[in-house]
């Protein structure tokens, strides 16, 4: 778990999962995997076999020890829904979240039917849980529209959408069942365009339809240059839920003395 993230929508960073793979044009400038090659080889790095997707055990139970109230973005290097990732692995991660629930929990993904199946399947005990956020990414109209369409269909009570890197208008969006939108422009080396207009039609809908807006950035080569500004102020908005989450560990569900052993993962992969 890493503390003192430079996301600005999150508080911290949770990783089980490492590396990931290409699946839509959102990906092509991942800085999650050109952060993970640099280290490539390096014995003993978190990141030695690259951006290559392996399970981290050890780092599961890692929430329950965390005391104060954080929002931890999961997987910020990698998809907790990859095909290479065992269902039973994401179902260990999802009762550590349930229990941790002092914390909020934000899961983003492309691979939106996976999560939507196992949300009806497998992950079915935890989907009204307040403190588990789940979303999915939208870039274009081809790729990201149907994620929104499958992720409104799956359920869950607390729905986001982080629309970055925006590539295109995405016209009239359908923001019936989402509780939250981000939105931001590419940064680093490579960074394709975003127009204002862009976003100024998707935060005009989210006021419109009463969502919560949060503007990420805009990007760019100098993305610190760029700001986060969109005509004359910072958006910043969460969903209401964490207005009735726990403060503290004194109005939180106390962690199960008896947790069970986690399934080494040997046997997840084989799973």
């Amino acid at each position: 778990m890493s503390l003192g993230t430079s996301i600005e929508w999150t508080d911290a960073t949770w990783n089980p999962v490492r590396g990931c793979s290409k699946v839509s044009p959102g990906c092509k400038h991942c800085y999650a995997e050109r952060f993970a090659e640099r280290f490539r080889g390096v014995s003993g790095h978190p990141f030695e076999q690259g951006f290559d997707v392996r399970l981290v055990p050890e780092k599961i139970m890692d929430p329950l020890r965390w005391k104060k109230p954080q929002k931890i973005f999961v997987n910020s290097m990698s998809d907790l829904f990859h095909d290479s990732v065992p269902d039973s692995f994401i179902v260990q991660i999802a009762r550590v979240m349930r229990e941790a629930n002092w914390h909020t929990f934000q899961i983003l993904t492309k691979r939106h039917e996976r999560m939507s199946r196992l949300l009806m399947g497998p992950l079915r005990e935890f989907e009204n849980e307040s403190h588990i956020w789940w979303g999915v990414s939208v870039e274009n109209k081809k790729h990201g529209l149907p994620r929104l369409r499958t992720l409104q269909k799956t359920p869950a009570a607390v729905r986001f959408l982080s629309i970055e890197p925006l590539l295109e208008d995405l016209g009239e969006i359908d923001l019936k069942g989402i509780s939250w939108v981000i939105v931001g422009g590419e940064s680093g080396p490579g960074a394709r365009p975003m127009l204002s207009e862009w976003v100024r039609s998707i935060q005009r809908q989210c006021k419109r339809d009463s969502v919560p807006f949060f503007f990420k950035q805009w990007g760019g080569t100098r993305k610190a240059t760029a700001g986060r500004v969109l005509d004359g102020r910072t958006y910043n908005s969460f969903p209401k839920s964490m207005s009735t989450h726990p403060k503290s560990l004194a109005s939180a569900r106390t962690p199960k003395k008896d947790w069970p052993a986690f399934v080494p993962v040997e046997a997840l992969a084989a799973s």
